[in-house]
């Protein structure tokens, strides 16, 4: 029995249905949605893109659009039908009763108007409240969602203040009029884990201390798993499984929920012991969608001629688990699960290799990156004064054996991609060395030798700011295996034709323009534009952070499959920890422009931890309900890179410093810490002596 079986109901959706009105008529984005919201419960919403998420929750309060309308079903909020209600009645119950928290909080604050006058205005236009009272309460809010230093807060426009603050003023602005309802769409979708994680555990504290109901829309599974309470998955405009948090994760009843499960890699899982299992296809656009079918038969491995003959409704699985699939009773609980044989034992060989015959493809020694500050005072116009430098990348020293992929994890600002624009020349080296299949690389790309520019090749995170619109798909890729000769030029388009096939994609691409891709599709014509030069080495910035889960998964796999066929050398940037640790052999972590602890992919996630990484691990949303983490938050924002700490960079910070250091830590703020080695070239930058940090307890626990 669930715990809010006797809580108040809040909120009921009933056979909602949802559509807009296009040039080729009325297009139906939901169809038939029902759930309800308990006081002091969260629902979580999870699907891949365009599966009608954001549809619903905007619908709950009529904020569809001028070409959006609810078509069928009821909306009631407590016990008040929504659903007809006029828009001057809708706009006085929206940030009042009913309040909503946007993925990205730059959309939702006014960066003309100062954060305390956008607080105060949700008081005085929804109460009878004076604005110095109206201050008050505003200032008592900040500090309730921990706002460090809330009366100056107050005074500040958004952009003077991180992300994560203002995500917190945000969700102080959907508090302060103590909604019965709560609405969160991808609050966290922006965020660094580490911000992530003290969000999340404030959005749980308010909804025990304001009893709220909570709908929470993510695309994350560990997100949804941690938060939730009762759980909703969307396919297609439909909802075709809901049911217990527990009960879903761990006996999930519908095909489509048990793809999302199985491409969505395991703190602590390997490419050499499992593989991830993408969902084929993509979710059909809503005027392709069939009514007298199953919508999510052309992408199901258990689909059968029955399927196909109507359209399936609710099935009750045991007490209130539901799912929309004929076989429900019969798959549950089959969740697709191996691990390849050809990749196991080409990484064994790979991790069990005897260091000395390694060869290294690529060596940094004391890299530095540095960047003036600019500055408008008539001291530094006269020059005088000393000149100051963001110091982005700080004396950094890797090395990268050929075939293998070094993971590099850090927050935003630790310097991650600055470090990879050094390497591969986009930005200027201010000291070290960098070196290359023996050559030395570190001036600037535009130095470069034309053949060693061939051999490294870059992926970025967005493919929509680097493929151009105006032109096929086809010929931007064959454009680099003109420009290094790659191939003969009358054997151009047969190789552009076969680089296509090897990410997945048919020759038919070859003429279509990027607006005609997915996002996943996009990013696959990026890694093809990767590989049109044959490189030793590619470098991945970031290339799965955009992508939903499914679509991640078939990336990677992608990935893998390239690195064995060619033997490429990959680094790989991404700021969740699971999808590096499942990606890498070797796994660097930065933090304000230092390497901190680097070594094999299994050494960093057991003990001895970096207490850096220790934090890292245990902020990472874990895809299982059941798993326990140490709770460690970090406390603060990562210092300027202009002006670092002294000592040990990570000592303001630092949970550990005054726990396990006699005299309070103080050599932490004095001396820069010594390198300290474990096994199997494993590496800690740390005062902490080693044998203590191997003491430490594992971050994560799952229940066996």
């Amino acid at each position: 029995m669930s715990r809010f079986e006797n809580a108040k109901t809040v909120l009921t959706v009933d056979h909602l249905s949802i559509a807009y009105e296009t040039r080729n008529g009325e297009v139906m984005a939901v169809r038939d949605v029902s759930f309800l919201v308990r006081e002091g419960e969260t629902v979580g919403l999870v699907g891949e893109s365009g599966c009608g998420k954001s549809t619903i929750a905007y619908g709950i309060v009529n904020f569809l659009g001028p070409n959006g309308k609810i078509i069928g079903g009821n909306v009631h909020f407590q016990g008040e039908e929504l659903v007809g209600r006029s828009e001057h009645e809708l706009k006085k119950l929206r940030g009042d009763r009913i309040a909503m928290v946007f993925q990205d909080p730059m959309q939702a604050l006014n960066p003309s108007v100062r954060l305390g006058d956008q607080l105060t205005e949700v008081l005085t236009f929804h109460q009878d409240m004076q604005k110095g009272e109206a201050w008050e309460r505003s200032v008592e809010m900040l500090k309730r969602v921990h706002m460090p230093d809330p009366e100056e807060m107050m005074n500040r426009y958004t952009h003077q203040i991180s992300g994560g603050q203002q995500q917190r003023v945000v969700i102080a602005m959907a508090m302060l009029n103590n909604p019965a309802l709560l609405i969160m769409d991808e609050p966290t979708t922006a965020l660094d884990v580490t911000v992530e994680a003290a969000v999340l555990d404030l959005l749980e504290e308010l909804k025990h201390d304001f009893q709220t109901a909570n709908i929470f829309i993510t695309h994350n599974l560990g997100v949804v798993a941690r938060v939730s309470d009762y759980l909703c998955v969307m396919y297609a405009g439909e909802l075709v499984e809901r049911g217990e948090i527990s009960e879903i994760f761990h006996h999930p009843c519908h095909p489509y929920t048990m793809g999302l499960l199985a491409s969505v890699p395991r703190l602590g899982e390997s490419k050499l012991d499992s593989v991830l299992h993408p969902i084929r296809g993509r979710v059909p656009a809503p005027a392709l969608r069939p009514d007298d079918e199953c919508i999510f038969a052309p992408r199901c491995d258990y689909a059968t001629e029955k399927c196909r003959e109507e359209r399936p409704s609710m099935q009750k699985i045991a007490g209130g688990h539901f799912s929309r699939c004929v076989y429900a009773g019969e798959i549950e609980g089959h969740l697709r699960t191996g691990k390849s044989e050809e990749r196991t034992s080409m990484g064994k060989t790979m991790a069990e290799g005897p260091a000395a015959v390694e060869e290294v493809l690529l060596s940094l020694d004391n890299l530095k990156v540095y960047y003036p500050q600019e500055s408008n005072s008539i001291v530094r116009m006269l020059g005088l004064g000393e000149k100051k430098y963001v110091k982005a990348v700080d004396d950094v020293s890797v090395r990268l054996s050929k075939g293998r992929t070094l993971g590099v994890v850090g927050e935003s600002g630790c310097g991650k991609s600055t470090l990879v624009k050094g390497l591969i020349g986009l930005e200027k080296v201010t000291d070290g060395k960098v070196e290359f299949l023996g050559v030395d690389v570190t001036d600037e790309v535009s130095s470069r030798d034309t053949s060693l520019i061939r051999e490294m090749q870059m992926v970025f995170q967005n493919p929509d700011s680097t493929l151009n619109p105006s032109y096929p798909v086809g010929k931007q890729i064959a454009r680099p295996i003109r420009r290094f000769k790659t191939v003969p030029r009358n054997q151009v388009k047969a190789e552009v034709a076969r680089i296509l096939e090897a990410v997945r994609l048919s020759p038919a691409y070859y003429d279509r323009l990027p607006r005609q891709l997915s996002g996943g599709e996009k990013q696959r014509v990026g890694i093809a534009r990767a590989l049109a030069s044959r490189p030793d080495l590619i470098i991945c910035d970031e290339p799965v952070s955009a992508l939903d889960v499914s679509v991640q998964a078939a990336v990677i796999n992608m990935l893998l499959d390239i690195q064995q066929v060619y033997g490429s050398s990959m680094i790989f940037i991404a700021h969740d920890l699971s999808v590096v640790r499942y990606f890498s052999d070797d796994i660097a972590v930065m933090y304000l422009g230092q390497i901190v602890e680097i070594g094999p992919a299994e050494a960093i996630y057991d003990p001895p931890y970096h207490p850096y990484t220790e934090a890292l691990l245990s902020a990472v949303p874990i895809p299982d309900p059941e798993a326990t983490q140490k709770e460690i938050r970090l406390g603060g924002n990562v210092p300027s890179a202009l002006n670092p700490p002294s000592g040990c960079r990570f000592h303001t910070r630092c949970p550990r410093r005054h726990e396990m250091l006699s005299g309070g830590g103080k050599i932490c703020e004095e001396e820069r810490p010594p390198w300290q080695q474990g096994n199997r070239g494993h590496r800690i930058l740390c005062h902490i002596p080693i044998d203590t940090l191997s003491t430490i307890e594992p971050v994560v626990h799952r229940k066996t």
